[in-house]
């Protein structure tokens, strides 16, 4: 999807051709020194005319668009306010550019000016983040619509040029937002798909795709994972006539001695319930039980892409929970491999299951220096936190302050909940070591509560993407049902503490 929009960076220049022009403002509605040498000498004129007959105060990220602009280069005039003060240091710059490319002409030429007024040049990697924040706006899922214009690219301009201050600097500093982008395209893409198209053993295979990256991938069929030991994750899927599947992805690109980092995804490709059927109202969104592992996928195509410093792992676990003949059902005990026994009360807390075996598996193969999974995994999570926050669970508290850190920094926002002794005792079982769930009260608390049974002493953190993962609000950069959510904050969190 990237390649929809040909996004250049080009030094400040005339322009001459028309097409969507942009320029930044602030409270005083002036724009910068350079603008009107290169839009037109009226340009703060027009610009003050149409701002008072609309109102606009130039507030950060507010937009006002002129049409056919008389005696400016331009045949559409974006007007974007920065805001001032703190406002203006605030101003998320992604944000700014997902706005801003929603307003932008389809199929088009835009040009932007990157400049803000009355200050020094705007930094290279402002700019970077400006276009990060357009292109991810940009997506647009529609590969199996066949009706469509002649001129439909999704709404998304053909061609963008920042013209900025320092042109090098704005490409140096793209160069790992471009892999950012299409790591996240590569997540939505994945959420996006329908499950006859995406099951587990073409999940995998999407996967494996990374080894052109260079990622090292090993799949694991139902042969292996019997041989394994994986009865968990096996028990959730032997109900599909689509067998299931376990993918280890590795990027390693430092030292061997230093420790991986590891990121583990519930990838439910399609989630019934089970013999526990769900209502069938919605039960189209269950192709979305996968967001986890599409992030994890996500993820790893980035760090591949940028060539990381670091040492990764990425493991997800794929199934389909289907109520077939041979389904597991309500009562029955399953020994994972852990070698923990597990009573089934409900066969749609499924996907805790598939982790149990992943997260045990990638803790005592790899010995990493820490583990974070990422799940679509209880709807008790949208109750307490709606589609604003993912849930966030941990066991170490600077494992747990850096992922928060690095979900403000990315605007993907978490949210910490407690795991507690007594929450863990709910999930205790007369007839196994534990049960798979806890019940109504505290539901994504015990869910945490089970997985943290099978981490041993290993950093860990959960993140229950059950309302962000997917069929999440729609925002300034994200149009599409899924979010791809995860891979920014997580790319961000290796970026700024682990890579070397």
């Amino acid at each position: 999807m990237a390649q929809n929009v040909k996004l250049e960076f080009k030094p400040y220049d005339k322009l001459t051709d028309g097409g969507d022009v942009v320029v930044f403002v602030g409270a005083d509605r002036k724009s910068a020194r350079a603008a009107a040498g290169l839009v037109g000498a009226g340009l703060d004129e027009t610009i003050a005319r149409a701002a008072d007959l609309e109102r606009f105060k130039g507030k950060a990220k507010s937009l006002l668009v002129l049409t056919a602009p008389n005696g400016l280069a331009a045949d559409r005039l974006i007007v974007a306010g920065l805001g001032e003060g703190e406002e203006r240091a605030k101003l998320d710059w992604a944000a700014l550019g997902g706005a801003v490319c929603a307003k932008l002409s389809a199929g088009g030429h835009a040009r932007v000016v990157f400049e803000a007024p009355g200050e020094a040049p705007l930094s290279a990697e402002a700019a970077a983040d400006f276009a990060l924040g357009l292109l991810l706006r940009s997506y647009r899922f529609d590969r199996y619509k066949t009706k469509k214009k002649d001129d439909d690219n999704g709404g998304a301009p053909a061609r963008v040029t920042l013209h900025v201050a320092d042109p090098a600097a704005a490409k140096r500093a793209w160069k790992p937002r471009a892999a950012v982008a299409d790591g996240v395209f590569l997540a939505r893409d994945l959420v996006n798909e329908p499950p006859n198209v995406l099951f587990p053993a073409a999940f995998a295979d999407r996967a494996a795709e990374l080894a052109k990256l260079g990622v090292d991938i090993e799949v694991l069929d139902e042969k292996a994972l019997k041989k394994l030991g994986m009865r968990a994750l096996l028990g959730v899927g032997q109900g599909s006539h689509n067998e299931s599947r376990v993918v280890l992805m590795r990027w390693n690109d430092t030292r061997d001695d230093v420790k991986p980092v590891a990121f583990v995804g519930k990838g439910v490709t399609f989630d019934t319930g089970g013999i526990s059927i769900k209502p069938s109202q919605n039960m189209e969104d269950m192709k979305g039980d996968m967001a986890g592992a599409a992030c994890v996928v996500g993820l790893m195509h980035v760090l591949a892409a940028r060539k990381a410093k670091v040492n990764a792992i990425g493991a997800i676990g794929l199934v389909e929970n289907m109520p077939d003949g041979k389904a597991q059902r309500p009562g029955d005990i399953v020994r994972s491999m852990s070698g923990q026994t597990i009573e089934i009360i409900n066969t749609d807390a499924e996907g805790r299951l598939v982790l149990a075996d992943v997260l045990w598996h990638v803790q005592d193969k790899y010995g990493p220096a820490f583990m974070v999974d990422l799940a679509t995994l209880t709807g008790a999570i949208l109750v307490a936190l709606g589609t604003e926050h993912a849930g966030l669970f941990s066991n170490d508290d600077e494992l747990a302050e850096r992922i928060a850190a690095a979900g403000s920094a990315t605007g993907e926002k978490v949210w910490r909940l407690p795991l507690a002794p007594e929450y863990d005792k709910l999930i205790d079982s007369k007839f196994a070591d534990m049960k798979n769930t806890g019940g109504r009260n505290g539901g994504s608390i015990t869910a945490a509560q089970f997985l943290q049974r099978f981490v041993n002493n290993t950093p860990w953190a959960h993140l229950d993407i059950a309302g962000t993962g997917m069929s999440s609000p729609a925002s300034d950069i994200n149009q599409s049902w899924g979010s791809g959510w995860g891979v920014r904050l997580l790319d961000r969190l290796v970026r700024d503490h682990y890579e070397s």
